[in-house]
């Protein structure tokens, strides 16, 4: 479990506690150095986040006081509580590369591209991917294994990569919020007080809502693909896969093992680490390859000579090592986001921001903008998720709003947009999982943009909203709240 205490706007003693200016000045500051550098000058987001950690550091230390030992602590509280995220982006590299030197993402390609068709491919990946995160409760799982095939599929079959991976993440997010397994959904429960299948029902209507509406938006984009696939590339790129790899049940293997693990509620991290072996594993016994060849492309990864590009472009990984650029831009993302934390920034921010409810429209809207902006200054969908629950949950007993609405609405407008966030760790796990830059699959993310939607609807209408004088509510079906656990992991 990872323990997260932020620092709350009535923690801070006031003589330490930044003003409204003041916590804008590295806000500021960070949106300057990430313009200039990413758009001005064409750099990676690194140094300018970078730029960012030292304009805040300074800032922190000879404007707002704190100590460098404070500074130090806040940026190692952060990376400690993305640990674990860490160490999954570099897990799921290695499986990918595992795996695709086992055969199984290939076979995955092979069998699929006889399955599908361009028309109806996109809805059914994101049906497929909503029951496989549902059943393991991760939806980044989902993305590193049925994920990467399905990207392979419908390239195979002339979608775009950008609509798959919004296809992908609309179904593994919707399944992850739904499932009692994943740990997001654990966390929203209990940083609100809510009972934990309470929090689920309370979420069951507008996920259905927006993932229903997100299905007949690929359904649509599904038929203007029909017929665009050229003739006999299906049986080409087949052709090119068996040439390669050896196309067999057995090379199923690692994904019942890790799957199985996954459904017996094993953490993420050990069953994707034993999906690994299970990769190496199949990789000597069914391809052939030697021991330390196998290893090698676990670490290193994988470049296929298949004799037909787009199948090498695809079957293409960096392995273990190749997941270093992306983990570097997470931790310096984190350190900034420990920054901010430490400096009582993000409290004073969520503090004005509740200022602005009046009324339960304004005060749902001001928990999707509150978790939002913690996705973008923290870098980390825990931030999204913990500070506006422990922060904004005296207002919704103050409207006499039962618990899970603000549970409902912190995962609804902060899980779900983690992914949309490009220096975020779900936005970085999911572009260099899929292979898909953020800004690229991004408009196709339905559901990343009609959950808030809908959850905004709900706020404005009443709909689905649930009051404490009520035990059993009509419209909503959700009683009561009780006391909900904390399991924080990856999404």
């Amino acid at each position: 479990m990872v323990e997260f205490e932020p620092r709350l706007f009535d923690d801070i003693d006031p003589a330490e506690r930044p003003s409204l200016g003041a916590a804008l000045v590295p806000i500021a500051g960070m949106i300057v150095f990430l313009s200039v550098g990413l758009i001005a000058f064409d750099l990676d987001p690194q140094f300018p986040l970078f730029w960012g950690i030292a304009f805040t550091g300074l800032f922190a230390r000879y404007h707002l006081g704190l100590s460098w030992a404070e500074l130090y602590d806040g940026i190692a509280s952060s990376l400690l509580m993305g640990m674990k995220v860490i160490l999954i982006m570099f897990t799921v590299y290695a499986l990918i590369a595992s795996w695709i030197q086992a055969g199984t993402i290939p076979s995955l390609m092979y069998f699929g591209l006889e399955l599908f068709t361009p028309t109806v491919f996109l809805p059914v990946a994101a049906i497929l991917s909503a029951i496989i995160s549902f059943a393991v409760g991760s939806s980044w799982t989902t993305a590193g294994t049925l994920g990467v095939a399905l990207i392979g599929i419908g390239s195979g079959l002339g979608i775009s990569e950008p609509m798959t991976a919004g296809a992908i993440l609309s179904g593994a997010y919707t399944g992850d919020k739904q499932s009692p397994l994943s740990d997001t959904t654990n966390l929203a429960a209990a940083v609100t007080d809510t009972d934990l299948y309470e929090h689920i029902n309370a979420m069951r209507a507008g996920t259905l809502v927006a993932f229903t509406i997100a299905v007949l938006l690929y359904a649509g984009l599904g038929l203007r693909a029909a017929g665009a696939i050229p003739v006999d590339r299906v049986a080409s790129i087949q052709a090119a896969i068996e040439s390669t790899y050896v196309v067999s049940p057995l090379v199923f293997l690692p994904i019942v093992v890790t799957f199985g693990l996954a459904l017996r509620g094993i953490p993420a991290l050990p069953t994707l680490g034993t999906g690994v072996f299970a990769g190496v594993a199949t990789s000597m016994l069914v391809q052939g390859t030697g021991f330390g060849a196998a290893w090698s492309a676990a670490q290193s990864g994988t470049a296929p000579e298949t004799g037909m590009e787009l199948v090498n472009g695809l079957l293409e990984s960096g392995g273990l090592t190749g997941g270093a650029w992306i983990v570097t831009i997470a931790i310096a993302a984190l350190a900034l986001g420990g920054l901010l934390e430490r400096a009582g920034v993000l409290a004073v921010l969520s503090h004005h921001l509740g200022r602005l409810c009046h009324n339960v429209a304004s005060l749902t809207g001001v928990t999707a903008v509150s978790a939002v902006s913690m996705n973008i200054l923290a870098a980390e969908q825990y931030v999204s998720i913990v500070v506006p629950g422990m922060t904004l949950g005296n207002l919704y007993n103050e409207q006499g709003l039962e618990s899970q609405n603000l549970s409902r609405a912190i995962e609804a407008s902060g899980t779900t947009t983690s992914a949309l966030i490009p220096w975020s760790s779900g936005g970085l796990f999911m572009a260099g999982t899929l292979g898909v830059p953020t800004l690229e699959y991004a408009p196709y993310y339905f559901f990343g943009f009609l959950s808030p939607l809908v959850l905004l609807f709900m706020g404005v209408t009443g709909w689905q909203i649930v009051y404490a004088d009520r035990t059993d509510s009509e419209d909503t079906g959700v009683q009561s709240s009780g006391a909900g656990s904390v399991t924080a992991g990856e999404d």
